[in-house]
């Protein structure tokens, strides 16, 4: 009867260190989220659980190898070590490699030239890091340059109409509204991030047209310089649900 062979130390090295960079990832956003640490405490915590990841992975690569060959086993632990890894360490470097593809801002609106103004969640932002108000023609430029897609909503419906639409889209989307002013035509709402937590503000302005209404819409992130993408996708979501709706 042949010598039993010993789990790979490869395969259980690479696993335990998966687990843990998993758990160090999701505390960078639990932690940041529920007020333990400063967001950039988060970053920081997530920057290190994706080189653990990677560290993890290239050791469950060898763990791997080896259960491949049959000198020790193991295979199971050192495949769900690498797929582990992979995905920790995967998730960051792709909003690393999507932030360097967007333009470095965090206030994105349909209508860069007057774009829609806060009133109610102002006194809401009182800790911001980022300005209530409009960066200017350099935003706009940035902006115009990164999401050229971005435009109003142009509808065939009275305003009063168009602004229960868009309400209702504002709702659907899962924000919390802050303010509905059919009479001025703004809805004003926060919408907060799932994994960091992070508060982004949302204002709806909703005009008549000569065929209708049109509905323009900005939303500003209160910290972080740049926003990897999120209002512009979020403004997109908005748009496409109301288009869906009306």
């Amino acid at each position: 009867m042949g010598e039993r062979l010993k789990v790979s130390r490869f395969a259980r090295a690479g696993l335990w260190l998966a687990a843990l960079a998993a758990v160090a990832a999701v505390l960078a956003g639990w932690g940041s989220r529920e007020g333990w640490w400063h967001f950039r405490v988060g970053f920081s915590l997530l920057k290190w659980a994706a080189y653990g990841a990677a560290a993890a992975a290239a050791l469950s690569a060898i763990g791997v190898g080896a259960t491949r060959r049959g000198r020790a086993r193991g295979r199971a632990a050192a495949w769900l070590g690498l797929a582990a890894g992979l995905v920790v360490a995967g998730v960051p470097s792709v909003q690393v490699w999507t932030a360097g593809r967007v333009p470095p801002i965090h206030d994105i609106t349909t209508d860069p030239d007057h774009p829609p103004v806060f009133s109610a969640i102002a006194p809401l932002r009182g800790d911001a890091a980022n300005p209530i108000d409009y960066g200017g023609p350099a935003v706009a430029a940035q902006q115009r340059k990164g999401y050229p897609d971005l435009g109003p909503a142009l509808l065939d419906l009275p305003p009063r109409r168009a602004f229960d639409a868009a309400l209702a889209a504002a709702r659907d989307m899962g924000w919390e509204i802050v303010d509905a002013n059919p009479g001025q035509g703004r809805i004003e709402a926060t919408d907060t991030t799932f994994w960091f937590g992070f508060k982004d503000d949302v204002v709806i302005r909703v005009a008549p047209t000569e065929t209708g209404s049109r509905v323009d819409v900005r939303s500003l992130s209160r910290a972080g310089r740049s926003d990897v993408g999120t209002n512009a996708k979020r403004i997109r979501a908005f748009l496409s649900r109301l288009n869906r709706s009306r």
